[in-house]
């Protein structure tokens, strides 16, 4: 290199001065600050792309927590106090009795004729057949062989058009429509309490449930005793409704049974509830 090209020459081109600079080391130390500086931006872009991201799916995740509250539908439960009572069906009318002519029952006394009452007057044998004999005398229909007894039409038994009707009902099976419905132990505010209280709201949440309502039916047996069993669900909505529901029925405390013809009986009885996830809450 020439002497008076040395002031104006740059270092690494006095340093490798007379050597190969293809090697690869003098390009190396030339460009070296133009890829700190690329390596530099690359690095900052890296983490900048990173907590933007992370930034917004926090943001993202905390505007779609759903605020959760629960609706209890007691639509298909009856309240014994307000149901109106079942009105029986019209009774026929009893027929009148025929009025049979009747001859008391005198104790023969000794008088003159002239003190005789005509009404206790002592009839002979012939002239009381087919007549009743009763503590009084009265006028009436002859009676024949319907003095003794009055017919019955037994061709209407158990149709509900006769004197007489016979309960064929039983008892041991389980009843779907009672008279008097099964009932919580302090009414039908008692019974939505006790499930607002012990559901838990937030369940279809924490299972991935949609905004929306999960309405789940269920169906459970009140025996003559009140015990509370053979708890199911009627369908299946999803992310745990239908599980939740059975297992708080199941842990609630006797019922009052249900009542059918003045008896203690079995009774089907069925509750729906719904599960309300808003997510504008």
């Amino acid at each position: 290199m020439n002497t008076q090209n040395i002031s104006n020459a740059n270092i690494l081109d006095i340093l490798f001065e007379g050597r190969n600079k293809d090697y690869g080391a003098y390009d190396l130390r030339k460009n070296y600050n133009k890829r700190l500086v690329k390596a530099l931006v690359g690095t900052l872009g890296i983490c900048l792309l990173f907590t933007m991201g992370s930034i917004f799916a926090n943001s993202k995740k905390g505007n779609n927590m759903p605020q959760n509250t629960i609706e209890v539908s007691l639509d298909n439960y009856k309240d014994p106090k307000k149901e109106e009572p079942e009105i029986p069906k019209d009774q026929p009318k009893p027929q009148p009795q025929k009025q049979f002519e009747q001859v008391a029952v005198n104790i023969p006394v000794i008088a003159p004729d002239k003190e005789v009452d005509k009404t206790n007057e002592v009839k002979p044998v012939d002239a009381t057949e087919n007549l009743k004999i009763g503590p009084s005398g009265h006028d009436g229909e002859k009676g024949g062989d319907d003095i003794m007894s009055v017919p019955v039409d037994n061709s209407s038994i158990g149709s509900g058009e006769g004197k007489l009707k016979v309960d064929n009902t039983d008892y041991t099976e389980i009843f779907n429509t009672v008279e008097i419905p099964a009932q919580f132990p302090g009414g039908f505010d008692a019974w939505k309490k006790y499930l607002e209280r012990n559901l838990n709201a937030s369940l279809p949440a924490e299972n991935g449930a949609q905004e929306g309502k999960y309405t789940v039916m269920v169906s459970f047996i009140v025996d003559k005793e009140g015990n509370v069993s053979d708890v199911k669900a009627e369908n299946s909505p999803g992310f745990g409704t239908e599980a939740e529901a059975i297992k708080i029925i199941k842990k609630c405390p006797k019922w009052q049974p249900a009542i059918q013809n003045g008896r203690k009986v079995a009774y089907r009885a069925k509750q729906q509830v719904t599960f309300l996830v808003d997510n504008n809450g």
